[in-house]
């Protein structure tokens, strides 16, 4: 009797469990007279040697290159900060997301390199395309867990070899985290990082270190700031309907 009591309240648990998360899960709808967000990020000190690494190029230098291959971790123009992300956090309802170029996610390897170096995708389908004659690439995907905490565990979503050349289609869909790195098993200097978060909140930065995020319902939220080798800065945000406000981030050497 108490074992068929346990195993009653186990499954009401988990039902409940079941229940809330999907409740918790982002709904889109017409956002009407939304707000916007918008600012600047920027890194203020020294950069430390290790922001740009020289690696040698030792496999198919014919398209990756010969010498060495620069991979710029911290990428900084004249104090402007590239290669993160801004992302509104726990969002549950609002715009719609907008579909892809091609009507799904993708990454592209061409000239030994990932194409974007970010990006942010939708939780779903994704095409990895192989654009290199001759070249085999091998994926690795990985979520990685504890960005914020900074103790970051890294869990393999995918991992496979790709021939030339040709699409290959997988599923993006993390467990714990949104914030994903990817690399080439066969090439050691190829690497890029991806966004995957519930809702549609969250752009790359410009050029400029700038981004912009529209048609956000009115009310108060979180906003971050991420990058992949300096983490994550939080700022606490009131948005009005049909406002703009500012917020910036500036980083340092960690």
């Amino acid at each position: 009797m108490r074992f068929t009591k346990f195993l009653a309240a186990t499954a009401h648990a988990t039902l409940l469990t079941y229940a809330t998360a999907s409740a918790a899960a982002y709904t889109e709808e017409t956002v009407s007279n939304g707000g916007t967000v918008t600012g600047n990020l920027t890194f203020s000190g020294d950069l430390p040697e290790s922001a740009i690494e020289n690696v040698a190029i030792t496999k198919n230098p014919d398209v990756c290159g010969e010498g060495y291959r620069e991979i710029v971790w911290i990428d900084v123009n004249n104090g402007a900060l590239r290669g993160a992300f801004v992302f509104l956090d726990k969002v549950s309802s609002g715009k719609a997301w907008t579909e892809p170029e091609g009507g799904h996610s993708m990454v592209v390897q061409k000239d030994c390199r990932f194409t974007p170096w970010a990006q942010v995708i939708k939780r779903g389908p994704i095409v990895i395309r192989n654009s290199d004659k001759g070249v085999l690439h091998n994926i690795n995907t990985r979520e990685m867990i504890g960005v914020e905490k900074g103790r970051v565990i890294k869990r393999t979503m995918f991992n496979f070899g790709q021939p030339d050349p040709g699409d290959i289609e997988k599923i993006i869909k993390p467990r714990r985290s949104p914030y994903i790195a990817i690399n080439c098993e066969a090439h050691n200097f190829m690497f890029g990082f991806m966004m995957a978060p519930e809702h549609p909140y969250a752009v790359v930065v410009d050029k400029n270190g700038s981004y912009t995020i529209s048609d956000i319902p009115a009310g108060t939220y979180k906003l971050k700031a991420w990058h992949p080798t300096l983490g994550v800065q939080e700022s606490e945000i009131t948005v009005t309907a049909g406002g703009t406000s500012e917020t910036n981030f500036n980083f340092q050497s960690n």
